[in-house]
């Protein structure tokens, strides 16, 4: 069994027909995506290629924020990973709907980590159903205690107080009937909330 050179690979098939969503950026414009990412997006090559990221947002501010934290969290590779509640395009009548993504990436420039990437969008809508109507920061908050993150380390990320945090997490544990933080963590990943 011989292996295929790299020269006799066609790149641009595998880029193309990944089964995850991918996005090459500059400076947070999307400079080409693939077949997956439309289909995520509910998009068009047209509405994507050129734009900023932040129409696939729910709001300005989270992509304001996103944008940050990953400037300040690139690891020593230039890598960054999180789960997040994105928006799809789609026509009018399909479009705004809010869903739960994970991105992850590589900012080709650790030094300046908006100066090129590639980023990985995967869809976990099948498995998180986002049924309730959460403000911008309770989605924050949200991903960060499903990623087991404790009031402080979220505090620390959002550049907001630990306090600030526990009351968030009391406004979800209401909204979702979570008994507990744990109970909470189960409802928002099983899409009772």
């Amino acid at each position: 069994m011989s292996a295929v050179a790299p020269a006799a690979l066609d790149y641009r098939a595998a880029f193309e027909l990944a089964p995850i969503g991918l996005v090459l950026s500059r400076q947070r414009l999307m400079i080409d995506c693939n077949a997956e990412l439309l289909a995520m997006f509910r998009a068009t090559r047209e509405q994507l290629i050129g734009q900023s990221f932040e129409i696939l947002y729910p709001t300005p501010d989270e992509f304001h924020r996103t944008g940050q934290r990953i400037s300040a969290q690139l690891d020593a590779q230039g890598r960054y990973a999180d789960e997040r509640v994105m928006k799809r395009l789609g026509s009018a009548e399909g479009g705004g709907e809010l869903f739960w993504c994970h991105v992850s990436g590589r900012a080709l420039q650790p030094g300046d980590p908006h100066a090129a990437g590639i980023w990985a969008f995967e869809d976990l809508s099948a498995r998180r159903v986002l049924t309730l109507d959460l403000t911008p920061r309770e989605r924050e908050i949200a991903a960060l205690l499903i990623d087991g993150l404790t009031s402080k380390l979220i505090g620390k990320r959002l550049a907001i107080s630990p306090r600030t945090v526990d009351v968030y997490r009391a406004r979800l544990m209401r909204k979702t009937g979570a008994a507990s933080t744990p109970d909470l963590v189960h409802r928002l990943l099983s899409g009772q909330a």
